[in-house]
This record gives structure tokens, C-alpha cells and sequence, in this order.
């Protein structure tokens, strides 16, 4: 053998024990080795909430700030969203006005989709991609003032939860004069909002809050609301409180900025409160501690009365959605576990930008035992820090749904781009 073949042979050899090095994702996305997105399409910059129908379509929420503000405004409705052979976008449709409050479901073949003031159920005859039917009221009469966002969840014994926001950011009582804020106590918008509701699936013509069963209280604003089968159970994230560092004392440690005001995600059991407005999570302390506005110091323990979080992440990354994964195509450690889109903190332009703008992995044993989160899904703003800035960012994930290959969707909200994620064995 030549010193030329020999040469060639060693380096074929040794080509095998080297790292292969992994394609670029479009987009800039980055996700842990194995797995791969690929691009199906632009919907519009409307989209919130993705599922995915019977047929494989994918349906998606809308939501219109214009339409909010002015009830005249044309509605943007449910998208229907047909896919090729390839998983690319192949035809974009809409129907209806449902839309503006996030929530949207199948269940039993009929899809529901919430608005702010109302729940309605559309039934598909035969193949239909477009329901024929009118829709069917299911639910009205929940409050259009405050926070539109409404999370739909079914559970496999025909209920049906939504989640309905409170009305403001710390229920402040604007009658106090003085530099330091005090809240209403006790807070008026935990009567009849703020909390997450039990309805009966199948039953036309229900009424809120009559018709329903109120299964948890104490919710500030809420869109991620879904029911686990590996755990039996339901589970929400909520967005925290704003400003709380601006009620306390600059002297108090640890109240120069909110970040440490945790985003939660919670299991909602019946008489689960998870401790709004009167509490929030100390990310940093790892405990619940009493709000400023009803007499917290920063560092006070609340008592044992509220629900702590099953998994804790940092203030004002946004958490919109919950997706558990059911399918088999990704490890499996990741079967059972929770997706949780976050869509990324506003406010004003940081130099190292805000939190979220990612999707994160929540893994759960099989005792339903929540562990550690983790990154699954980075680089959607953009490859630098500052990208992570509302005015910057490129793309802003709002959801995300398993498909029956085991493929998952995610939904961006800037451009309505909606990502194909993949596995297979590096």
C-alpha cells in the first residue's frame, strides 16, 4: 500500500471517532443534539394558541389588539392551516369570530375556542376543515374588561377549565395617598375573576361564574393552562406581578429589579391558591413571601396556605403555553414531560436583554414528580443578547402542539412562523 492509501485509509478510520458537526437550524434556533426544526410557514403576525385537528390540520388562535379595542373591527377568527406531503404550508383559511381570547381545543372531534367574554364549540361534519355548523355557545357572560386571556384544558372525564385573569397587575387601592402602593384586602376581582373554572364539556348554554365551579383562586394573568394524562392532573403557569420593587424600600436587598419575581407553574388541584395578589414566589429566596401592597418586607414568609409552584422560572419571561409531550418519536425522557413556551419580558430596551424568548423543557417521573427545568429551544430573538427586546426580537414564541408523529409545532406571535421539531438519533 502506498503511503497516499495508507494516508487515506487512516483518515477514513479515525473520521468515524470524530464529532459530526451539526447543520445549522433555520433561523438561528439552537436545540439540544439530535434534534432538528424545520420552517412550515407563515400565518400572520396574529397567532397565539396551535393544535392540531384530527385530519392533521393545524388551527390557531387569533388574537387583534385593534379588534379589542374597537369591537367593529374585523375579526381575524380561527386559522386553518393545510399542510403537504412535506409538512410546509400548503393553504391558509379562517372562520368564524372566536377570537381575542387565546384559549383553543379539540375535544371529541369539535374544536373550542374562547373569547373574552365567551366559550364556543364548532362540530366538523364528515371530512370538513371548515365546520359547516354555526358554532355553539358553551359558556358566556366571563368579564370583557381586564386582561382578555382565557386557557382552555379538558381533562378525560368531560370537564372542561378556563382560566379567567384578574383585572389588574397588584389590585392596588387608588384611595390611599403615599409613595408606597397598599392593595384592596380583601381584593374585589377574586370573586368573580382571577381564578380558574370548571365547566361541564358537553353542555350548551352555560353561564359564568353560575354554571361553573371555581377550582382555584389568587390567578394574575394566565393563557398556560393544560391537563397532563401521565399525571393526572391539571397544570397552569402565570405571568407574575410587575413592580413589586418599586413598593418596597430601595434598601430592602434583592428589590432593585423583579426578575426574582417568579413565573410559576403550578398543579391546580380543587382549593388551589396560587397567592395573588397577596404573594408572590421569591425565585431567589425560594420560598412565598407577602406582597408590599399587604404589608410584605421582601424577606416574610407566607403562610402555608398558598400552592408553591412545581417549577419556578425567571420574572417577566411570559410563560403562554404548557404542551405535555404524549408521542414517542423524542427520547424518553422526554415522555410525559411539559414544553412551556415562554414569549419574552417587555418594558424597556436592556442592553443584556429580557427574559424568555425561548421554550423550555419541564421533565416530570412517573409519580408526576416535576424536575429541574431546561433549555430546549433558544435563539429566537436573535443571536445576541439585546436581540431579546420586544422591539428587537426577531421571533416570540406564544405555543406549541404534538402531533400524532410525535413532531412538535411551535408558534411564534411576530410573524405567525411556525417551526416543524424533529428527532432522530445523533
Amino acid at each position: 500500500m502506498t503511503h497516499l492509501a495508507r494516508a487515506a485509509a487512516f483518515l477514513l478510520s479515525s473520521a468515524a471517532f470524530l464529532p459530526l458537526a451539526h447543520a445549522a437550524e433555520p433561523d438561528g434556533l439552537v436545540l439540544p443534539p439530535g434534534f432538528h426544526a424545520n420552517v412550515v410557514g407563515d400565518v400572520g403576525p396574529h397567532a397565539r394558541h396551535i393544535v392540531i385537528g384530527p385530519n392533521g390540520d393545524l388551527y390557531v388562535s387569533t388574537i387583534d389588539f385593534k379588534s379589542l379595542m374597537d369591537p367593529t373591527a374585523p375579526h381575524g377568527g380561527v386559522l386553518v392551516v393545510k399542510l403537504d406531503g412535506d409538512h410546509k404550508l400548503k393553504s391558509l383559511d379562517h372562520f368564524g369570530n372566536a377570537d381575542n381570547g387565546t384559549g383553543i381545543r379539540f375535544y371529541k372531534g369539535a374544536l373550542y375556542a374562547a373569547t373574552p367574554a365567551a366559550i364556543y364549540r364548532f362540530k366538523f361534519s364528515g371530512s370538513e376543515e371548515i365546520p359547516s355548523a354555526a358554532p355553539e355557545m358553551m359558556v358566556d357572560g366571563m368579564p370583557t374588561t381586564g386582561s382578555p386571556n382565557r386557557g382552555l384544558a379538558f381533562d378525560n372525564k368531560g370537564d372542561m377549565f378556563v382560566s379567567v385573569p384578574g383585572a389588574s397587575n397588584n389590585c392596588e387601592d387608588k384611595s390611599v395617598a403615599g409613595p408606597h402602593p397598599k392593595g384592596l384586602n380583601p381584593c374585589p376581582e377574586l370573586k368573580t375573576r382571577a381564578g380558574i373554572w370548571r365547566f361541564d364539556a358537553m353542555k350548551t348554554g352555560q353561564h359564568f361564574p353560575a354554571d361553573g365551579e371555581e377550582i382555584a383562586t389568587g390567578v394574575r394573568d394566565m393563557q398556560a393552562l393544560s391537563w397532563s394524562d401521565t399525571s393526572n392532573g391539571l397544570y397552569a403557569a402565570q405571568q407574575g406581578r410587575n413592580g413589586a420593587a418599586h413598593a418596597l424600600d430601595s434598601s430592602v436587598p434583592g428589590t432593585s429589579g423583579d426578575n426574582y419575581i417568579a413565573e410559576e407553574m403550578h398543579r391546580v388541584d380543587k382549593g388551589t391558591d396560587l397567592g395573588w395578589p397577596y404573594t408572590y414566589y421569591d425565585l431567589d429566596q425560594g420560598k412565598r413571601v407577602i406582597a408590599p401592597e399587604y404589608g410584605g418586607d421582601g424577606k416574610t414568609a407566607a403562610d402555608g396556605h398558598y400552592s408553591n409552584p412545581v417549577a419556578a422560572f425567571p420574572g417577566h419571561a411570559s410563560p403562554l403555553d404548557i404542551t405535555f409531550y404524549d408521542g414517542t418519536q423524542f427520547p424518553r425522557s422526554y415522555r410525559g414531560g411539559a414544553f412551556v413556551a415562554f414569549h419574552g419580558g417587555l418594558g424597556p430596551d436592556l442592553p443584556e436583554g429580557h427574559n424568555g424568548y425561548d421554550v423550555k423543557f419541564v421533565p416530570f417521573d412517573r409519580a408526576g414528580k416535576a424536575g429541574a427545568p431546561t433549555d430546549f429551544i433558544e435563539g429566537f430573538a436573535g443571536p445576541a443578547p439585546a436581540d431579546r427586546n420586544a422591539s428587537k426580537a426577531a421571533y416570540r414564541p406564544v405555543s406549541a402542539a404534538v402531533a400524532k408523529d410525535g413532531a412538535l409545532y411551535v408558534m411564534d406571535g411576530n410573524k405567525g412562523r411556525i417551526w416543524r421539531i424533529t428527532y432522530s438519533a445523533p
